[in-house]
C-alpha cells in the first residue's frame, strides 16, 4: 500500500509550479487526476523536441497522473466539476488571482460542495500590491531575494538553474496538503493551503536574511567582498556559512572542470601538505582560521595551482582521501548519466506511447514501506472514459455527445 492511497487530487494546474506538486503526491501514491482544457495544458506544445508529440516539459512533471479534459466555461461542464470536487479530497490550482472564484466556485461554494475539501493554490503573490503582477520563474527569484545576493560583485544580479520559484513553491506545497490532509483526520474539515512563489523563494534565502541584520554589526568576515554596503552583496561562490569554500579549476580546463573545496579548521595542514606547501601549516600567517579570512582569495589560488594540474575526479580522490570536504561540479551530461543517480532512482527511463523512451527525474522522497515506481504521462483526455463513465456513472451515448459539444 503507498502512502497517499485513497486521496483523490483533482489538479486543475498548468506549466511548472502547481505540476511539481501534484506529481509528488501521484508518486507518494495519490491519486491524481489532471482536468485540462480540451486544448490541452499549454506545455504540452512548449519546447517541443519532435513534432508531435506532447514535450518533454510536459512529460517530466506530469507522471504517474490521469488525464481528463473538461471544458468549464460551459454550463455542462461546470455540473461535471461539481460531481468531480466532491468525490474529491484534494483540488490544486494555479491560476491567476480569482480565476477560480470567476468560475463560479469560491472557497465557500467549493466548501458547500465538499466540506471535507482541501484546496490549494499557488499564487505568485501574497495580498497587497503585488497581488496581480504576473509571475514567473526568474520573477519570483527577483522578489524573493535570491538574484540580488547570486553572481559576483562586479556582475549583475543572476538568476539560478535551480527552478526554486515553481518547483521550489511545489515543494512548499506539497507540505501544505500533507499537513492540512493530517488535520483533516482529526477535524472532519478541508481547509485552504495557499503557497506564493515569492515567499517560498524568500523562505529558501533565509540565510541571506540573517546576514542581512549581521550587517547592523558590521562587515561579514566571511565573505570574500572588501567593501560592504547596507545590504547583502553577491559574493560568488563563497558560502557565506562558517567554513570558507569556493570553486576550484581543474584540468583539462572545461566550463565544469572545477571542483568545490571547503576548508575546515582541522583541513588546512592536510591541505597545506597535499598541494606542496607543509611550512603553511604551522606559518602563523596561514595556521589559524582568522589568520587566513582575510586572504581567502589567496588561499583558494594556490589549492587551484595544484587543482588545475588533476582532473576533477583525481582532485576529489586526493581530498576525500584527507577527508576534506568537496565536491566536483557535475555538468547536466554528468548527471543524465551518472550510474549511482541511476541505481537510486534520481534518474529513470520511462516508456511514453507516442514519444518512446525518455528520462526522467525521479522522486527525491524515499519512503521505506512505499517504493516509487514512475509511470509515463498521460496523453491528452486518455482518461474520460474511466473518469467521466466508470466513475461518475456517465452514460457512454452521453460521453460521446459531451465530445461533439466540446464540454469535454
Amino acid at each position: 500500500m503507498s502512502a497517499l492511497e485513497g486521496i483523490r487530487v483533482l489538479d486543475m494546474t498548468h506549466v511548472q509550479s502547481g505540476p511539481s506538486a501534484t506529481q509528488i503526491l501521484a508518486w507518494l501514491g495519490a491519486d491524481v487526476v489532471k482536468l485540462e482544457a480540451p486544448t490541452g495544458d499549454i506545455t504540452r506544445q512548449q519546447l517541443r523536441d519532435l513534432p508531435g508529440v506532447d514535450s518533454l516539459y510536459f512529460t517530466m512533471l506530469n507522471c504517474n497522473k490521469r488525464s481528463i479534459t473538461l471544458n468549464m466555461k460551459s454550463e455542462e461542464g461546470k455540473q461535471l466539476f461539481i460531481e468531480l470536487v466532491k468525490k474529491s479530497d484534494v483540488l490544486v490550482e494555479n491560476f491567476g488571482p480569482g480565476a477560480v472564484d470567476r468560475m463560479g466556485f469560491t472557497w465557500d461554494r467549493l466548501q458547500e460542495l465538499n466540506p471535507g475539501l482541501v484546496y490549494a493554490s499557488i499564487k505568485g503573490f501574497g495580498e497587497g500590491p503585488y497581488t496581480h503582477y504576473k509571475a514567473y520563474e526568474v520573477v519570483a527569484q527577483a522578489m524573493g531575494g535570491s538574484m540580488s545576493t547570486t553572481g559576483f560583485e562586479d556582475g549583475p544580479p543572476t538568476a539560478t538553474g535551480a527552478q526554486i520559484g515553481d518547483s521550489g513553491t511545489g515543494i512548499h506545497t506539497v507540505a501544505g496538503i500533507l499537513a492540512a490532509l493530517v488535520q483533516r483526520a482529526s477535524t472532519g474539515r478541508g481547509q485552504r493551503v495557499t503557497v506564493a512563489m515569492q515567499h517560498a523563494v524568500l523562505n529558501l534565502c533565509r540565510v541571506k536574511l540573517r546576514d542581512q541584520q549581521r550587517l547592523t554589526h558590521g562587515p561579514l568576515a566571511e565573505y570574500p567582498n572588501e567593501q560592504f554596503s547596507d545590504e547583502v552583496p553577491r559574493s560568488g561562490n563563497a558560502s557565506g556559512g562558517g567554513q570558507p569554500g569556493w570553486a576550484v579549476k581543474c584540468a583539462p580546463g572545461g566550463p565544469n572542470d572545477y571542483i568545490y573545496v571547503i576548508v575546515q579548521p582541522p583541513g588546512w595542514a592536510p591541505i597545506a601538505k597535499l598541494i606542496g606547501r607543509p611550512e603553511l601549516a604551522d606559518d602563523p600567517e596561514w595556521a589559524t582560521p582568522e589568520a587566513r579570512l582575510p586572504k581567502l582569495d589567496k588561499m583558494f589560488q594556490l589549492i587551484e595551482e595544484w587543482s588545475s594540474r588533476l582532473s576533477k575526479w583525481d582532485a576529489l580522490a586526493e581530498l576525500n582521501a584527507l577527508n576534506v570536504p568537496c565536491g566536483p561540479i557535475l555538468s547536466t551530461k554528468e548527471l543524465i548519466e551518472d550510474a549511482s543517480l541511476v541505481d537510486n532512482n534520481m534518474i529513470v527511463t520511462v516508456d511514453h506511447p507516442e514519444r518512446g523512451a525518455f528520462k526522467t527525474v525521479g522522486c527525491p522522497i524515499k519512503l521505506s514501506d512505499s517504493p516509487v515506481k514512475v509511470e509515463t504521462s498521460p496523453l491528452l483526455g486518455q482518461h474520460n472514459e474511466d473518469v467521466y463513465v466508470r466513475e461518475l456513472g456517465v452514460d457512454p451515448q452521453r460521453l460521446a455527445e459531451l465530445k461533439t459539444n466540446g464540454v469535454i
